[in-house]
């Protein structure tokens, strides 16, 4: 296993024909314990997992919140939205299937936001992220990327694949930033700026 780093630069996706992104969290009650603590640690933090379709420097599609097969080809497939942060293992999946991927589309920015009102990074803990090769129809882990989380901001564009020729890439980019929570075109604007 290895974690992948923003100075490692692109790793080369040679070979792997389905990739997956998987991000987990653990809700917190933060500092503020007693009974409201334990209700917060009991409803959870909804943060979110968000695949965004570029064509260039556009935003095409949006993979997540409540779009889960964008390009309408199960070339882009999010898991669907948990709102808690509860259960074991990964709270939210993205899979692409680079060979169905439209030739238009030349990268995806995978991001990580809280993007509903209410929700924050400071309000979970554990925030991690895991890439995953699904070729041949097992799903192995083969790296983690862990992205700086102790910031005021809601959203993290994580990494990129990135089409080069008739391969794909991938490349970490763990850069911080704000965005209007419940804006989807911020959202949008967010990914085109990484």
């Amino acid at each position: 296993m290895i974690t992948l780093t923003k100075e490692d630069g692109p790793a080369d996706l040679d070979g792997v024909t389905h990739l997956s992104i998987g991000a987990s969290w653990d809700p917190t009650a933060g500092s503020s314990g007693g009974l409201l603590g334990k209700l917060r640690h009991k409803t959870g933090t909804d943060l979110d997992l968000i695949a965004i379709a570029m064509q260039g420097g556009d935003p095409v599609r949006l993979a997540g919140l409540d779009s889960l097969d964008p390009l309408g080809n199960g070339s882009l497939v999010h898991s669907g939205d948990n709102q808690t942060g509860h259960g074991d293992g990964d709270d939210e999946t993205v899979t692409v299937e680079f060979a169905r991927v439209p030739s238009n589309i030349t990268s995806i920015v995978f991001v990580a936001a809280a993007y509903k009102k209410g929700s924050a990074f400071q309000k979970a803990r554990n925030i991690s992220f895991k890439v995953y090769d699904a070729t041949g129809g097992s799903t192995q882990q083969v790296a983690d990327i862990w992205p700086s989380m102790l910031t005021q901001d809601n959203c993290c564009a994580v990494a990129k694949a990135i089409r080069v020729g008739g391969t794909w890439k991938l490349e970490v980019i763990n850069v911080t930033g704000k965005i209007k929570q419940g804006d989807e075109h911020a959202l949008m604007r967010f990914a085109v700026s990484k």
